[in-house]
């Protein structure tokens, strides 16, 4: 991380955040060496609970077992059967997984890695991480500006992310948003090279990609190191045209090490092991096959010839059997014993002293620059979607028109008590539907809790100016806009006369209702939990908005003018000519303070539901592991 004044550490471990050799001090995102990872038999271990309810025991099991090795800049692929082992590596290198489970060490040009690892290196999860409502370059400004130090003038941020748009051919569809894989994809990637952090991890990057693009996407992974980078990715049988760019290879089963060295001589390694290898096969299909059972050796099956073996054991029995003697011999071989030396001089006087388990997250740009940033995309997010925004409003226009004119109709002087009730029963009641889907803002939203935890851990922004940007940019247009329109379009086509104290108070006691009920599925929704009945609370914000509303639409209103005098008196029902004497009717005070008391208890429960949702965000992230 830089050194400037404008980064800013969460101060939960002291580290140097420039602990990256390479990385010049007064611009964390400068590059001006190249990185080396090295890990010294690390082992992870998942903590699970197994048993019945009430009764469970927690039981550790090893994922990954004493496995080391060097990544140097280039292309480093690490390849192995689905059983989530390359996956799982790619995840403990890149410090995503929980450290509590890590054993051994990791070490960046023979230093511990620093606790701030992932927001000075770049990940590319398998999953796109990209807003579809905005566009290629869109997404990529967001990183830079929120990534790339305050130091640095807007022409040039702008250059760069002119040429990593070039490099990645994304140039002439910068205006274009990234709806297919393809766009996606490239686009994520663009979203890390703008940093242009010495290590970049991309987790199966070429996942649904065609052949062609395939091509592409490595072709330009492989013009990565000539500037210095470190490029570690997982991959699932690349083609040979693909597999002979690779620089090193890793070949991970079971948690377990097969092959670790040169990918080029990995078929060396494997013949050499007694497996025959037919030249028209795909060097990386040959090696899985190796590894999932499929070939036999007369090196390794000592035992018992091949074919009974076959016959006399399932096929996960001989995985398993043949995982474990795979890792034995390259233990045993020249290759692991040239890669342990060259590791323990990396080593060097690293053995006493190990890193902090304890991870931090830092940033290079202040909390406004953030929240500004978060709200411009906020709002984007909802112009993004045109179609949808649209029908909500023909839909809100509509249905405030038709009850205005319902309203207009059936009042008449004997009955305006009553009507002036009814209408502020409908309009709290559509007002409560309008904003109750309001959890999706943290929820089910096209940017959901996956993409917020991978931005926050890579230093995008802080919780709290991801929460308040949020709010912000969407709470605004997609709720109080059409809740006020709805309201004054209601009133004045029912024809509620009022004054402009009278109408501000009745718009301000909207947005105090607007805001409550939007806040509780928010609260919910913040951490995709379930309530089972949250009615009660509802019912209590309904309830402090009709008290509210009742007495701003009532008090001091004159229903019985001298002038129609003789219509009332021809009425056959009890006519209320006061909004006093209706609100005493209700067993409501009168007082100024009565009024403003509502508000009160609906300002309490805002602030209340907006700590729940905050401390839940925090939650939700202690749970995963990734604060």
């Amino acid at each position: 991380m830089s050194s400037n004044n404008d980064s800013v550490t969460v101060p939960m471990t002291e580290s140097n955040p420039s602990d990256l050799r390479g990385m010049d001090t007064s611009d964390q995102s400068t590059v001006t060496g190249e990185a080396v990872l090295s890990f010294h038999n690390i082992s992870y271990g998942e903590t699970v609970q197994r048993g019945f309810p009430f009764c469970k025991k927690t039981h550790v099991i090893e994922s990954l077992s004493n496995i080391s090795g060097i990544m140097k800049p280039g292309l480093n692929a690490i390849m192995g059967p689905q059983d989530g082992s390359r996956s799982l590596l790619l995840d403990v290198l890149a410090a995503r997984k929980d450290p509590r489970g890590l054993s051994g060490d990791i070490l960046i040009n023979g230093k511990p890695r620093p606790a701030n690892f992932t927001c000075t290196s770049g990940y590319v999860p398998q999953n796109d991480v990209v807003m579809h409502t905005l566009t290629v370059r869109e997404n990529v400004e967001f990183s830079a500006a929120l990534r790339l130090p305050m130091t640095m003038t807007r022409d040039e941020k702008r250059r760069r992310i002119n040429e990593v748009l070039k490099l990645l051919h994304l140039n002439k569809k910068s205006n274009v948003k990234p709806r297919s894989i393809e766009l996606e994809k490239r686009t994520g990637i663009a979203m890390e090279l703008v940093t242009e952090h010495p290590i970049l991890f991309l987790d199966d990057p070429t996942t649904d990609l065609d052949w062609s693009t395939t091509i592409d996407v490595i072709s330009v992974l492989r013009r990565m190191p000539m500037r210095g980078r470190t490029i570690i990715f997982s991959i699932d049988r690349p083609p040979y045209s693909i597999f002979r760019l690779f620089d090193s290879l890793t070949l991970v089963a079971s948690g377990k090490v097969m092959f670790h060295g040169p990918a080029q001589e990995a078929l060396k390694y494997f013949k050499s092991a007694g497996y025959n290898y037919d030249s028209d096969n795909n060097p990386a299909d040959f090696f899985l096959d190796i590894i999932n059972g499929y070939y036999f050796s007369a090196l390794l099956d000592t035992e018992e010839d091949g074919h009974e073996a076959e016959e006399h054991t399932d096929l996960s029995e001989r995985q398993h059997q043949t995982t474990e003697k795979l890792a034995i011999v390259y233990a045993q071989s020249p290759l692991y014993s040239e890669m342990r030396t060259e590791l323990d001089s990396l080593m060097g006087e690293q053995k006493s002293g190990r890193s902090s388990a304890l991870e931090e997250i830092t940033w290079v740009t202040p909390f406004w620059y953030q929240l500004w940033w978060i709200i411009c995309r906020s709002f984007k997010n909802c112009l993004g979607f045109p179609r949808v925004t649209k029908v909500e409003v023909i839909f809100i226009v509509i249905q405030a028109v038709f009850l205005g004119i319902h309203f207009h109709v059936q009042r008449n002087d004997c009955t305006e008590v009553q009507t002036r009730v009814h209408l502020i029963f409908i309009l709290t009641v559509i007002l409560c539907l309008i904003n109750v889907t309001m959890g999706v803002l943290f929820a089910t939203d096209s940017y959901n809790s996956d993409h917020f935890l991978h931005e926050h851990t890579r230093g995008y922004y802080r919780v709290s100016s991801y929460f308040l940007g949020k709010l912000l940019g969407e709470l605004v247009p997609w709720r109080l806009l059409p809740s006020i329109v709805f309201t004054v379009i209601l009133f004045g086509i029912a024809g509620i006369n009022t004054d402009m104290k009278g109408f501000f108070t009745m718009i301000f006691t909207v947005l105090m209702l607007a805001l409550s009920i939007s806040y509780l599925p928010l609260s919910i929704g913040a951490a995709q939990i379930a309530v089972d009945d949250p009615t009660t609370l509802l019912m209590a914000i309904y309830l402090m908005f009709m008290l509210a509303l009742l007495h701003n639409e009532f008090l001091g209103q004159n229903f019985c003018p001298e002038h129609k005098t003789a219509e009332i008196n021809r009425c056959h029902n009890l006519v209320i000519c006061t909004g006093e004497e209706f609100l005493t009717s209700q067993v409501t005070d009168l007082s100024s303070w009565s009024f403003w008391e509502n508000h009160m208890v609906l300002a309490c429960i805002i602030i209340i539901l907006l700590s729940i949702t905050n401390v839940q965000l925090l939650a939700f992230m202690k749970k995963r592991h990734l604060f």
